[in-house]
């Protein structure tokens, strides 16, 4: 297991009228698993989920709790991930909504569940069980942070941001550093907000916060089968622009895949990607996506080597003759250009300095006189993330 890192942030509160509670109901070892946070009313609710065909019970029923556009509560098992646990799993997963509902003393169906970690287990009930019964009649805290340590699985440190609009707060906590290609938003991702919005507005906000940001980021272009992204909206402050609403919710939900990349399993260095001067969004998005996820970038990144052939190499696999013309395109590593202007002995001697850093950008124009970008966000390839999976279940 990797070791956890202290979080030295101050406490973050979470939004008015949404309180959490977190324990350990030995999933695996003496640190937080089960982790519930509620509002003190029902919420406008919105969820992405991993488009997996092998998706968990935990999707299969939050799912269904969010289709109504409500929610109330959600609650999260983490080092666990109840993936292929056939029709018991699923029981399971039920039963888990049920315990939490009642303790609440709201609806089932108002609940979501998250659940991450090994596959392949069913659930130790008696534990869990013994875990619902527990339950505090007024869940105790009321801050993010218990909320975002409880939700680690090999996260080495977790991951908050918040911001705020007018007189409202959102408040997102993610887990996640391996396994992570989402093809949604990303592992899990939980959203609290007293802004009040119309459920339609907030639904389609989120999608495409979504979508650029969380969707653009990948530690080793592994799709998860729980990958779990949900929102909850109380109203409890006053309404909020949508504009502004979004712009804030794309800050906050930036920091954690920023966070989620830093945090990749073994890694040392953020990667960040932009490609721009695409004919369109889906191209920029998917030259930028071949590069961050090359392994050869990646162990390039990892060893300080200036070496900009293989970003051509992943623009050129990933695009077609008629989408790019290599004589437009120009590379970047930071702020210098590798290609196609030549770099001397001394400017790759300082490239390879700049790779040194925490944070390595990209930055790639294909010229191609579209006004089209993206930024995606990776990490480097260590020999640290094949220890660490080598050995995940061990």
């Amino acid at each position: 297991m990797r070791e956890r890192l202290p979080h030295l942030g101050s406490v973050t509160p979470l939004p008015r009228g949404f309180r959490a509670y977190a324990t350990n109901i030995g999933i695996k070892d003496d640190t937080n698993d089960f982790v519930v946070v509620a509002s003190e009313t029902r919420c406008v609710a919105s969820g992405v989920f991993t488009k997996s065909s092998f998706a968990g019970p935990s999707v299969v029923v939050s799912r269904e709790a969010v289709a109504d556009g409500r929610a109330q509560a959600v609650v999260v098992i983490s080092k666990n991930a109840n993936v292929a646990t056939g029709p018991a799993g699923l029981e399971n997963a039920r039963a888990v909504v049920a315990g939490v509902a009642t303790a609440l003393g709201v609806s089932a169906g108002d609940v979501a569940i998250a659940s991450t970690g090994v596959i392949g287990r069913q659930y130790p009930m008696e534990r869990v069980r013994a875990g619902l019964a527990a339950i505090p009649a007024e869940l105790p805290a009321t801050d993010a942070d218990a909320v975002a340590d409880a939700i680690m699985t090999t996260d080495t440190v977790p991951k908050i941001a918040s911001t705020s609009i007018g007189g409202a707060t959102i408040v997102g906590v993610a887990k996640g550093v391996g396994m992570i290609e989402p093809d949604m938003a990303t592992l899990i991702t939980l959203f609290f907000t007293d802004a009040s919005l119309p459920g339609e507005a907030l639904d389609t906000i989120f999608r495409r916060v979504m979508d650029r940001t969380f969707n653009c980021v990948s530690v080793d272009t592994d799709t998860s089968t729980s990958d779990t992204a949900i929102i909850l909206a109380n109203g409890a402050a006053d309404v909020v622009s949508e504009t502004e609403f979004e712009d804030g919710l794309f800050e906050v939900a930036k920091s954690l895949t920023q966070q989620v990349a830093r945090d990749g399993e073994g890694a040392e260095t953020l990667i960040e990607v932009t490609v721009d001067g695409a004919p369109s969004y889906g191209i920029a998005k998917r030259v930028a996506k071949a590069i961050v996820n090359s392994p050869l970038v990646k162990t390039a990144v990892h060893g300080a080597d200036p070496n900009w052939g293989r970003v051509a190499m992943a623009v050129g696999k990933s695009t077609t003759a008629d989408e790019v013309d290599e004589s437009r395109v120009v590379i970047r590593f930071g702020a210098q250009e590798v290609y196609p202007a030549p770099v001397d002995e001394a400017g790759l001697a300082a490239l390879s300095d700049y790779m040194r850093g925490d944070t390595i950008v990209i930055h790639v124009s294909l010229g191609t006189g579209g006004a089209d970008s993206a930024t995606v966000w990776g990490c480097d390839l260590t020999d640290g993330y094949v220890r660490i999976n080598a050995d995940y279940t061990t």
